[in-house]
């Protein structure tokens, strides 16, 4: 019974919230529109060679509306799925916003798999 007790208390955060982070990440690549700007975050200069704003800024939310052609409000709503789950982080610049992966997260969900 003590070895179960330090092995709870050996994790920083409890594993309920471990699993919930994880079924979030896992739900938001469940849609083929996101992993397809997943996709495109990884090389951003090759798929938005349009933009004006250094790529480590990240992507401009209406560069990505427009290679979708999806609606803004569409493309808004996958980016904050997106966003929720930790796999972009956003920086407001002004009145747009960039977007960009987060490196930490796909690094750690290379070990789960």
């Amino acid at each position: 019974m003590s070895f179960q007790k330090k092995q709870l208390e050996y994790r920083e955060i409890p594993m309920y919230i471990c699993v919930m982070n994880h079924v979030e990440i896992f739900k938001a690549l469940a849609n083929p529109t996101r992993l397809q700007i997943l996709a495109w975050f990884k090389t951003p200069e090759y798929y938005f060679p349009d933009q004006q704003e250094p790529f480590i800024t990240g992507i401009c939310g209406g560069q990505i509306q427009k290679k979708t052609g999806m609606t803004q409000s569409t493309i808004s709503e996958n980016l904050a799925v997106l966003q929720r789950a930790g796999l972009l982080i956003s920086t407001h610049k002004g009145q747009w916003t960039y977007y960009k992966r987060n490196e930490a997260i796909f690094q750690e969900l290379s070990l789960l798999c």
